[in-house]
């Protein structure tokens, strides 16, 4: 009869206190550490001190490992088992076995990889371990506070008249990326900060979390990591294209790709948004601050509104149709507002507004203060703001706007002012006039700015200039000869006056 074998151990868990950057264990003057070999951006997440030949079964991954090197042999040996055990650093102390670190470890160190830090003789691998625990405090403390803080912030935001664009907004200023609410087929329905380089990459994590999508694709086995390299569990996210899928468990999922971390997290309930975001670097306390965020936007898109609710939405909407305003008076407040005309296909933008939905066109109320963004698949025509009794002229604005949006192949147009200024693209407007003043020199332009602008008077724009009104002359017959122009016309006169105000406008440099 076979003897029972012992149940396999688990690996360790990663610690509850935030890794500690090596740079700040030598920033620590008192301890008089110095790196000597291997990359200084090293992360340490515990201590260990050991003077075994080999410690490879005895190290967890991501230490800072002590010795004096009392069994050091083979330096190369040594220290590819350390670095095969996922040590992340290693101390050498000098005396009393050695009377310098060996040059071998330090070329060792160097080959592979390691960082090696010299503790000097008066130094003691207890008062080392004691900084690393100070500083691994200190770090929870001030992620403590940071996800605290990050909490009251998006609660707040919670309670904003557009809940779930402050939500995302505060979101992704805390977490210094990209948070977005998708749909669970991945479209996103409303966002904030720059939007990521690897999009699809967020809209895969989203289809591993969504109860509504397929089932998520089983993940590869993969060894523990006291058998594999010893890196804590977070490290085996090899990323899009790598050899392993996203990490997910049924809610949650992660992900990196082309250098930018990926989450997801979608609700329990089937068929509901999910939050996704995107960030440069992944710190401690993001994955609480998401988690918040995520239950927060959970329960504010979890409503639906009712019949009588959407029957009024559409109602007070139709107003732009030329209704009586002071009908909708109690409900919509004084504004000023904005209005959206939109045609397009699949889910309809999140104006998180009174919005009038029919087929393929859209008519939405949207307070003047609330972005309207575009949004894949729509074109959509904005109106000025204007107060309640102003909707109906709105809305003209807003048809006129969505026309303009779809001659132009533009995803969204906004209404013009009125004039013929308004007639001109401002970026067609700049462009001609860098190109038609290129000839003058700041002086010059300033020169014609103001005696056009004070209908050619010699006398008050020298005044205006501060200037002898003979330099006056010279300096208009000089942007005459410059532009070859004759500037007794009046058409020429009134095209340097529309290019002058429009360089005003862009660059401030005329006058």
């Amino acid at each position: 009869m076979p003897e029972p074998t012992a149940p396999p151990v688990p690996p360790p868990a990663t610690p509850p206190t935030p890794p500690i950057a090596l740079a700040a264990l030598l920033a620590r003057a008192d301890l008089g550490l110095r790196q000597l070999a291997g990359p200084s951006h090293a992360s340490i997440r515990w201590v260990h001190t050991s003077e075994m030949a080999d410690p490879y079964p005895y190290l967890l991954g991501g230490e800072l490992l002590m010795t004096a090197g009392v069994q050091l042999a083979d330096p190369e040996v040594y220290v590819s088992r350390v670095v095969a055990a996922g040590a992340a650093a290693l101390g050498f102390g000098v005396a009393p076995v050695h009377e310098e670190v060996p040059p071998a470890l330090v070329e060792a160190c160097a080959r592979h990889g390691l960082a090696l830090i010299e503790v000097p003789p008066r130094t003691t691998f207890s008062a080392v371990a004691r900084a690393v625990w100070l500083l691994m405090a200190r770090a929870r403390e001030d992620e403590l506070r940071r996800v605290n803080e990050a909490q009251r912030a998006l609660a707040t935001a919670a309670s904003r008249p557009d809940p779930v664009g402050a939500v995302l907004r505060v979101l992704a200023g805390r977490l210094g990326g990209w948070a977005g609410l998708l749909t669970p087929e991945g479209v996103v329905l409303e966002s904030a900060g720059a939007e990521p380089g690897p999009l699809a990459g967020v809209r895969d994590l989203v289809r591993v979390v969504s109860p509504a999508a397929d089932p998520p694709r089983p993940t590869p086995s993969r060894k523990p990591p006291a058998e594999a390299t010893g890196r804590p569990p977070e490290a085996f996210g090899k990323g899009r294209g790598g050899d392993t899928a996203p990490k997910a468990h049924p809610l949650t999922a992660t992900d990196t790709a082309d250098g930018t971390h990926l989450a997801a997290y979608a609700p329990a309930e089937a068929g509901g948004t999910a939050l996704a975001v995107a960030t440069p670097h992944r710190t401690p306390g993001d994955h609480t601050i998401a988690g918040v965020a995520a239950v927060l936007l959970s329960l504010l898109t979890a409503g639906r509104p009712t019949a009588e609710d959407a029957a009024r939405s559409a109602a007070l909407v139709r107003l732009l149709l030329g209704g009586a305003p002071q009908e909708a008076g109690a409900l919509l407040g004084a504004g000023p507002w904005v209005v959206v005309h939109g045609r397009g296909e699949g889910s309809p933008p999140g104006l998180g507004a009174l919005v009038d939905r029919a087929g393929p066109a859209l008519r939405a109320l949207v307070p003047a203060d609330r972005e309207v963004a575009p949004h894949p698949g729509w074109t959509l025509g904005v109106s000025a703001p204007a107060a309640l009794e102003g909707l109906a002229v709105a809305g003209i604005q807003a048809a006129r706007a969505l026309e303009r949006a779809e001659a132009t192949r533009v995803p969204l147009a906004r209404h013009r002012p009125a004039g013929f200024a308004a007639l001109v693209d401002p970026a067609e407007a700049a462009a001609y006039a860098r190109e038609l003043l290129a000839p003058l020199g700041r002086p010059l332009r300033t020169t014609l700015y103001n005696w056009l602008a004070l209908h050619g008077s010699w006398d008050r724009t020298a005044v205006a200039l501060g200037v002898h009104r003979n330099t006056v002359r010279q300096r208009i017959g000089r942007c005459a000869a410059l532009l070859g122009a004759d500037l007794d016309d009046m058409d020429v006169r009134t095209e340097l006056w529309l290019a002058l105000r429009s360089a005003e406008a862009h660059s401030g440099q005329c006058r």
